[in-house]
């Protein structure tokens, strides 16, 4: 069985080099390996916690989906999904509060580091504290249990919420399970030596610190204006320098092979300057970053690729977690009443109904063709003429299983007056309710 392995960015900024390398990079290329089967998630609903700037939020959803699919994640390979196009999630994290001690949350990193700064300030202790902060491991607990991920890759500092995670999981599984565990307990996975990369004053890089170096905003000018005010010594050229933490040297070792990495410090203990050092650190970066950006430029120019992208990842995402929490609804006692089994059926056509529906036909010309009729008759999708009617069916097939990623090779048209995003959210749709 593949290990699943789950991770997610929350978008409340501009992705920064610290997210790549601590989370973006190893996770896309873990995401290659034929026995890893991987979840990545934009974290809109934990954004919402800490940002009530809504243009904020809606541009950094943009920005993370372009960037992880220009460092070269495959979206046939994982599930790439917004946290917000799940509505399983918070129907779990509900699940999950209820079985959770309020003590507990007591305990929280976040939670403590709030009010102990409010008791810092002769405040009440839970002064402007919302009630998504004092919970919020509750959802990254549903985050990971909603598709029983084995590992997360998180940095040390979130180490807790995974062990608050397993704890739930526990809990649940104690109270519930009657035998059958729901929930496999997660495993956070921390690379020891690159979990928390500098920032410019030599701080853990963070938004919270404004100390951050970005990742493809600006161009390769930002990217290098930034490593030029990373905070060194007053050392001057031609001065031995020591490497021992350095930020920039912490900085080289995240992109340098072994190789390079000895001879930058060899050329600092013989009193190479800093300025020099800050350009070989730039172009080190730059030479890996540089044909990342064009991608990525490319991808935020177009937003209905992205959004087809993320419908698509979103239904393959549902299609795993609706079954699960049928099975928790169950387990709760939140159950369909034996006696109402002609509402339900009722319901069953309705929704049946509402879906839009593929149409194969062969006109006079000889020729196979088939179209996406929404439920109100207007066409979604147009296909190109095919010489055989089996042809038409593989592609039907491919669009009803792949859904929007299809989309890009599938030879057909969009219906008059219709939108990428529109299809995206019909095919998401089908696939959804051919999973329940």
């Amino acid at each position: 069985m593949p290990t699943r392995v789950l991770t997610g960015i929350t978008t409340t900024g501009t992705p920064h080099l610290g997210n790549y390398v601590g989370a973006i990079r190893p996770c896309v290329i873990a995401s290659r390996r034929t026995d890893v089967e991987s979840f990545f998630f934009l974290a809109d609903y934990h954004a919402l916690i800490k940002c009530d700037d809504p243009a904020r939020i809606e541009r950094s959803r943009l920005e993370l989906a372009a960037t992880w699919l220009a460092a070269g994640l495959d979206p046939a390979r994982v599930t790439l999904y917004r946290q917000s196009d799940i509505p399983e999630i918070p129907e779990l994290t509900w699940l999950l509060t209820c079985v959770t001690a309020k003590g507990q949350m007591n305990r929280a990193h976040a939670y403590k580091a709030a009010a102990d700064a409010n008791l810092a300030a002769g405040e009440d202790v839970d002064a402007g504290i919302t009630m998504g902060l004092f919970s919020y491991p509750i959802l990254m607990a549903a985050d990971i249990l909603m598709f029983n991920a084995h590992q997360i890759p998180v940095g040390r500092d979130q180490i807790q919420h995974i062990e608050m995670a397993r704890d739930v999981a526990q809990r649940f599984n104690h109270l519930y399970g009657q035998g059958t565990d729901f929930f496999v307990l997660p495993e956070a996975v921390v690379e020891a030596e690159m979990a928390l990369l500098p920032g410019l004053d030599g701080r853990k890089m963070s938004k919270s610190y404004d100390n951050t170096i970005p990742l493809f905003e600006g161009g390769a000018k930002a990217l290098k204006d930034a490593i030029a005010r990373i905070v060194t010594d007053s050392k001057l050229p031609g001065e031995p320098k020591d490497p021992e933490g350095s930020a920039l040297v912490t900085l080289h070792d995240a992109f340098g092979t072994p190789e390079q990495n000895t001879a930058f410090r060899d050329a600092l203990r013989q009193g190479l300057g800093w300025g020099e050092a800050k350009q070989r650190l730039f172009e080190l970066i730059n030479g890996e970053l540089a044909p990342m950006r064009a991608r990525y430029e490319a991808l935020i120019n177009q937003p209905a690729e992205l959004e087809a992208i993320l419908m698509a990842g979103a239904a393959k995402a549902r299609a795993e977690a609706a079954p699960l929490l049928q099975r928790l609804r169950e387990a709760v006692g939140l159950r369909r009443m034996v006696a109402a089994p002609v509402a339900a059926t009722v319901t069953a056509k309705a929704d049946k109904a509402a879906l839009a529906v593929f149409k194969q036909y062969r006109e006079a010309d000889g020729q196979f063709y088939f179209k996406l009729a929404a439920a109100d008759g207007r066409v979604l999708l147009q296909s190109q003429a095919f010489a055989g009617g089996r042809d038409a069916g593989n592609w039907v097939k491919r669009l009803k299983t792949e859904g929007a990623a299809a989309l890009g090779e599938a030879p057909v048209t969009l219906g008059e007056g219709v939108s990428t995003e529109e299809v995206a959210q019909a095919l998401a749709e089908l696939i959804a309710a051919a999973a329940e």
